[in-house]
């Protein structure tokens, strides 16, 4: 039986089942959303930003299994996969490479030092997630090193109250998921305690994988003081067949493990609010060239980042003051590579002026930063906002923006790259115009873009016969584009609908160098089109759908479609996902095809 087949069986056989009481999904209000990402506390409404947010309910509608999948449904968020079940994949915002793209968990900064190929490792399950906050655009000011061309922010749930609730999953090329999440309720402590295993056995050689998560976050002494633990473990044992060569007879491979341990306290008095930090965080990374012969080529890494901040607003007549200090020290220990350390000093200051019957607001800041082993930056930038009406809003930002090469970029060495010890640091000065309007029914924003790079660091060989490829800093980019982005909400009887669709155009002049010469800068998504439709048509039964057509710079275009169906009975979830639907081919990034068409069946049981 064909898959298009199955799924129409499978709508058929559930839809005939309308009569079994279960909840519906409620649309999720961003009135009440307030940004957890910056000092100063802004309601999502009222940002001179563009930001998008993915809260609990579209990750209930969606047809996504993982943080990967979902970022994929954003427009402007470029996630160029490896890898399936979240075993690797490179973040991009905007055209901006994988080391530019800041990735926070609760507002702690998930960068490593070693290589941005590690930012998605620290990604959560999506079953701890409450929503999903993407800044575009600059952030240095707001956030420093990393946040070259945006910033993603994943918010946890406070709380689960006392439940279990348990979920497992089979389907194409062995896949078979697992996992167990756990809220428990105490007097003076909340808990949320989470297990999973995702495991398949490949969609072509040597694509195998065996990723687990473990996941805890815990708030004590919520009477008096609170005070938030999270904790995190992710590993991540896959085959990574072509990943980074050609060579079939190579079978590589590559095992990375992931962990933070942080605490986290708030103090408030009158106008005043300090929120105290400190973090521990770790990536371990173990590459085999050859996987049966471990001897032949093997590159093992581990990278520590401990670090404490304190971040502060103040609200006086004058609007609000946010200030903050981030300081941290860096230790790496690689058999190529090298034993380094580096330590980093932030301090960020901004204002925002609240004008004309509050209207008009003015968000004035700078950055100024310290590395041991870079010079001294200071970068500044200007958030600017005018609420045309309380629905239709006006924006516009200017900044400049950094990043110091990793220490992949500068010491890494094979027999096919080489790092650059003498490379400087890449620097933007980028400016955006905005308007966004947000109504309980429909919501949409426009945003035009552009960014003046210099510095950039990118791979080049001196010519195609000479196959050492070398960190270089490159001449001076200029990158623009739009953004749109549209939702509509309606009622069909009394259940929910969602249809939207977001578009990005990107525009650079990179490919003015020779594409054969180059091995990252040239494969940006020119054109990018999503829409996602979220319907329910009976009271236990949601259906969603999501297509995807990407244009990159060198010309490849694919369209992908995907589709969920959830039905819910009481306390029972029954989920069919379905991926690449019409079995594109297509590759995201490198050498690595994406997985043909396949399916994953699910049963989730909540215990109350």
């Amino acid at each position: 039986m064909t898959l298009n087949k199955k799924l129409f069986l499978v709508v058929a056989l559930l839809s005939v089942i309308n009569s079994i009481d279960a909840q519906t999904i409620p649309q999720q209000d961003l009135d009440s959303i307030t940004l957890t990402s910056t000092r100063i506390d802004i309601p999502f409404k009222e940002n001179s930003r563009t930001v998008n947010i993915i809260t609990s309910a579209d990750i209930k509608n969606s047809a996504a299994v993982n943080v990967a999948d979902l970022l994929q449904q954003v427009a402007g968020v470029d996630i160029r996969r490896r890898g399936t079940g979240g075993s690797q994949a490179d973040l991009f915002i905007r055209g901006g490479g994988f080391d530019q793209t800041l990735l926070l968990i609760d507002g702690i900064k998930m960068d490593d030092a070693q290589t941005g190929h590690h930012t998605m490792n620290a990604a959560l399950p999506i079953e701890v997630i409450e929503r999903i906050e993407i800044i575009k655009g600059p952030a240095a000011r707001v956030f420093g090193q990393n946040a070259f061309t945006g910033a993603i922010n994943i918010v946890t749930k406070k709380k689960l109250n006392n439940t279990v609730s348990t979920n497992v999953e089979a389907g194409s090329f062995g896949q078979l998921n697992g996992n167990v999440t756990v809220g428990l309720e105490q007097d003076n402590a909340t808990h949320i305690v989470h297990f999973g295993r995702v495991t398949s056995a490949g969609y072509r050689n040597n694509s195998d994988y065996d990723n687990s998560n473990y996941f805890i976050k815990s708030i004590f002494n919520k009477d008096k003081q609170p005070i938030e633990m999270i904790a995190t473990f992710m590993e991540r044992k896959f085959g990574a067949e072509n990943f980074y060569t050609t060579n079939s007879t190579f079978n590589e491979y590559e095992e990375t493990q992931n962990s933070l341990i942080a605490f986290t306290t708030t103090f408030r008095k009158n106008n005043f609010k300090i929120r105290p930090r400190v973090y521990w965080k770790r990536n371990q990374d173990v590459f085999l060239l050859r996987r049966f012969e471990p001897e032949f080529y093997r590159n093992f890494h581990i990278s520590d980042k401990i670090g404490a901040e304190a971040n502060a607003s103040y609200n006086s007549k004058l609007g609000i003051t946010g200030f903050g200090v981030d300081v941290s020290k860096i230790y790496l220990r690689s058999n190529n590579l090298g034993n380094r350390n580096r330590f980093m000093a932030t301090v960020f200051l901004e204002h925002k002026f609240n004008l004309a019957d509050n209207k008009l607001d003015i968000t004035p800041g700078v950055a100024m930063t310290y590395f041991s082993d870079f010079d001294f930056n200071a970068f500044p930038g200007i958030d600017i906002g005018y609420s045309i009406s309380d629905d239709l809003r006006l924006y516009g930002n200017v900044g400049y923006t950094y990043r110091i090469p990793t220490y992949t970029d500068l010491y890494y060495s094979d027999p096919a790259t080489s790092g650059n010890p003498d490379l400087e640091p890449e620097e933007a000065f980028a400016q955006e115009l905005g308007i966004k309007y947000f109504s309980p029914k429909f919501s949409a924003s426009v945003a035009v873009f552009n960014r003046d790079a210099d510095n950039l660091i990118d791979y080049i060989r001196p010519n195609t016969t000479d196959g050492v490829f070398t960190a270089t800093n490159i001449r001076e980019v200029n990158t623009k584009g739009i953004e749109f982005d549209a939702s509509y909400n309606f009622k069909i009887k009394e259940f929910n609908q969602t249809l939207a669709f977001g578009y990005s155009f990107l525009e650079d002049d990179i490919l003015d160098q020779n594409p054969e010469l180059s091995r990252y800068s040239l494969n940006t998504l020119k054109h990018q089109y999503i829409t996602r439709f979220s319907t329910q048509l009976f009271k236990n039964i949601r259906q969603n759908i999501v297509y995807k057509y990407a244009e990159r710079t060198t010309g490849q275009t694919y369209n992908v479609w995907d589709a969920s169906l959830v039905m819910r009975l009481k306390q029972m979830e029954f989920t069919v996902t379905a991926s690449n639907i019409f079995n594109a081919d297509y590759i995201e990034t490198g050498f690595v095809p994406m997985p043909p068409s396949n399916v994953l069946f699910g049963f989730r049981y909540n215990f109350r």
